[in-house]
Parts: structure tokens; sequence; C-alpha cells
């Protein structure tokens, strides 16, 4: 079975969500935890959780995703920046605790000027603070295309932020397909070489999600510009290469392409017609 969702607005509450999921075909998505641009986070309910809970497990869904805001930066270079990305990450986790399952998606972030070295130390920092042994929730660390001062564009750098986290069984990645494209990383015409590099450097067992995503722009452009399935330098038979891979199939694949919930249906359409079952 191809596990294969999009993004979803969380405005409407989390039972919304997974009905608007099953609509379009899909059996998992994505949310952000609260305003991608803002801070303040929607008091959890509690009820509307445990519907949400129940419906996934009703509907055989994979791991949902939530994803943290795009202003949480911990590498920042202003400690308030820092706060804010600690009081955020505690909020969130607490919150998730209701949807057990969870995987919590966050950005490295910018070290803005700081160095590579000290924005992993940052991130590893933020995580060592934040992790609780109690927790229900995986956090991953996602990919990113080395845009500015981005950190996590190379399978070394995640690494290097892995291997700081003393509480190793409570941390993933998600791999997106944009944005290693344009860190240099040649899933087109040489998947089976990215897939043993990622494999060698950080463990594909650590691989727990994938934003699957086209890219405007070409192979290692550091441009993080998502289109639709097939529309992009990526293309469609690369796309379809990567949900049938054998190491890669059983994932929870997230489409993050622009769009409404009717573009969305088409291409889960698309995919799930190209998966081999």
């Amino acid at each position: 079975m191809l596990y294969i969702g999009c993004h979803l607005s969380s405005s409407k509450g989390y039972k919304h969500m997974g009905q608007e999921a099953l609509s379009i075909g899909a059996n998992t998505f994505q949310f952000f935890t609260r305003n991608p641009r803002g801070s303040k986070a929607k008091k959890m309910d509690i009820q509307d959780a445990q519907a949400l809970v129940d419906l996934t497990r009703q509907h055989g869904f994979a791991p949902i995703i939530a994803h943290a805001p795009y202003t949480l930066n911990p590498c920042a270079a202003d400690p308030q920046v820092r706060e804010f990305a600690h009081l955020v990450m505690g909020e969130d986790l607490a919150n998730l605790d209701y949807l057990p399952g969870v995987l919590y998606n966050v950005h490295p972030g910018n070290h803005v000027g700081q160095g590579v070295e000290t924005g992993i130390q940052l991130v590893a920092e933020l995580l060592n603070t934040s992790l609780r042994p109690q927790q229900h929730t995986l956090v991953l660390l996602e990919t990113m295309s080395g845009k500015g001062t981005e950190v996590g564009s190379s399978f070394e750098e995640i690494a290097a932020i892995l291997d700081r986290v003393e509480l190793q069984d409570k941390m993933g990645v998600c791999l997106d397909t944009c944005h290693i494209y344009a860190a240099g990383y040649d899933i087109v015409n040489d998947l089976e070489d990215v897939l043993e590099s990622f494999d060698k450097t950080i463990g594909l067992s650590r691989l727990k999600a994938v934003h699957l995503n086209d890219s405007l722009n070409p192979l290692a452009s550091r441009k993080d510009r998502h289109t639709n399935i097939g529309q992009g330098t990526i293309g469609l038979e690369a796309m379809v290469n990567f949900i049938n891979h054998p190491r890669l199939r059983h994932l929870p694949f997230c489409l993050e392409t622009p769009g409404d919930l009717t573009v969305y249906a088409e291409e889960i359409r698309l995919l799930k017609d190209a998966f081999q079952a």
C-alpha cells in the first residue's frame, strides 16, 4: 500500500483534517502546529485530538506529520530567537502527546553567519533540552536545500546533529525530494548512490517520512522552489521510482506542492496508479 497525503490546514480542527484527507484518497497528512509565520498556538482540544486518533486507526493511516513553524530557528545568532525556539518546541511536544505516533518535523534552521559547526551545536542543544524520555512523539530533522545559511543541506550535517543528541530513540529524519535535489543529490540519475550515501552517513533506519515534491530549479541550484509532481526538473519518472523503491515504499509520503484539495486529489490518484502493489 502507498501511504500518501498532503499538507492540510488545521484551522477547522484535527478530526476535520482527517476527514479531508479521506475525501481526497489520502491515508496520511501534514499540518502546522501553529501559524507557520507566527508564534501562538491554539489551545489543545483533547477531545478533537482523540477523534483524529480514532479516525486514523479506523482507516489504517500511516503516521501523520506535525510541522513546526518556520519561525522556529534553533541556531539563530539572537539569543531571544533561540529562546523562542525552545519555548515553541516545548509547547508543541507537550501538545503532540495527545496524538500518539505523530511525527514532529523541524527545520534545523539558519546559522546566520555563525558558521555551520556553531549551527549544528545549537540545534543539538535545543534537542537535548527539549526531548523527554516519556514523550510519544518522534522528532524529525528535515533535509534542506542549502539556500542562504541553512543548516542541514548535506547528509553529513544532519548526521552531525543526530550524533550529538542524547535521546537517540526520539529522533529521525524527513527527506524532502526537492530540497535534496537542490542541494546536489541527483535522485533522477543516481537514486541508488544517493540512498547508499544516506544509509552510510545517517542510516536509512532513521528515515521516517518523505516530503514528495518536484523542483522548479535544476540540480544543485540551492533554491527551495517546489512544484507539482511531474512538472519540474525532477520529473514524474523519478518520483515514481522513488515511491516504488524497496527501501522507501513503506514510508509515509507527503505532498507539499502548489494547489488546492482538487490538485492534491489528482496527484494522489496519479501516484497511487503508479505504485506497484
